[in-house]
């Protein structure tokens, strides 16, 4: 089968290649990105594999349709910039990775918490300054801690599992609670009580009408004063610029970002010497309590040898008309 792969990054080529044994199907690799304007680039191809940059809408889906794309592959968990209603009105079956790594996602998130807490981004930078000043590193203990959970699918478990290795308390809200955690001491609470109980709040739901800006003035006023926010599910979980408010107030005393509303016109590219037109973007980063990675939690070995070997299978499975366990309905 003939795939254009849209938005392909400096390291994937080389992993889709290894899975993509005896070379059964023709990968295209595209940087582009693809979307209403660049559908052009999938004539002739009968799968499009799309990346959390590329925005399949109606528009974009209906010229897909045009061009005989039969298929839309996901090198992603979440779904929401496409338009599935749309893909099963044309006739094109989307597919998508249902898990990859959760490991990988739920490490970056304890990463980012111990970063913010013990300041080792500037205890670094200090020292390579010869400055070996304590001051303004002073952090807390994790152990006892009340940490929040939002979302407790396979990251959010991987999530709670290290954090209860660190002695914490885990509460959690979800709409579905898992057992296996209730087993482990894990409470589930409503939203409310747990902005208002958690020290640490981390995010691992997916993006829904339902959670579109979840995390808006309205729930940063719940919070309990000087509570951690963490963030590497989806940007738009947290409406950034209430949160800058929020932090302005000191109602937010850390913030930490692995994605943004907004990052398809700067992450997974070198912008350093350019200037970024976002101001909210920019106006979160001249906090000294806010840190942001470019969308990096998956970027592990294991994570991204996942996505390629499952990728290469929803292809085949297409292919020869196999059960499509992967298939967002």
């Amino acid at each position: 089968m003939k795939i254009a792969v849209f938005g392909t990054q400096f390291y994937e080529e080389e992993y889709f290649n290894k899975y993509n044994s005896g070379n059964q199907h023709e990968l295209v690799f595209f940087k582009e990105s693809l979307n209403s304007k660049t559908t052009h680039l999938a004539k002739g191809f009968q799968a499009v594999c799309v990346f959390v940059t590329d925005t399949l809408d109606k528009n974009c889906i209906e010229k897909l349709a045009k061009l005989g794309v039969k298929l839309i592959d996901l090198r992603s968990a979440g779904y929401n910039n496409v338009d599935v209603k749309s893909a099963k009105t044309n006739n094109i079956k989307v597919l998508r990775l249902p898990t990859y790594s959760p490991q990988a996602i739920a490490e970056h998130a304890i990463a980012l918490i111990l970063t913010l807490n013990r300041k080792t981004h500037k205890a670094y930078n200090q020292v390579r300054e010869n400055n070996f000043s304590l001051q303004n590193l002073m952090g807390f203990n994790l152990h006892g801690k009340t940490i929040g959970v939002v979302g407790t699918g396979k990251i959010g478990r991987a999530f709670c599992c290290i954090m209860l290795g660190f002695g914490c308390k885990i509460i959690a809200f979800d709409l579905k609670e898992n057992e296996d955690l209730k087993r482990k001491g894990i409470q589930y609470k409503t939203f409310d009580e747990l902005l208002s109980k958690s020290d640490i709040i981390s995010v691992h739901c997916p993006l829904t009408k339902e959670t579109n800006h979840l995390f808006d003035t309205k729930a940063f006023d719940k919070l309990k004063k000087g509570a951690m926010i963490i963030n590497t599910s989806r940007g738009a979980i947290i409406n950034a610029e209430e949160a800058i408010i929020a932090l302005k107030k000191e109602q937010i005393r850390y913030l930490g970002l692995d994605v943004y509303e907004k990052e398809s016109t700067i992450f997974f590219k070198d912008c350093s010497q350019t200037v970024i037109q976002d101001d909210v973007f920019e106006r979160l980063l001249s906090f000294n309590n806010v840190l942001i990675t470019p969308h990096q939690a998956f970027y592990t070995d294991e994570a991204i040898s996942e996505i390629a070997e499952i990728s290469i299978k929803n292809f085949t499975d297409f292919e020869n008309n196999l059960a499509l366990e992967n298939e967002v309905k």
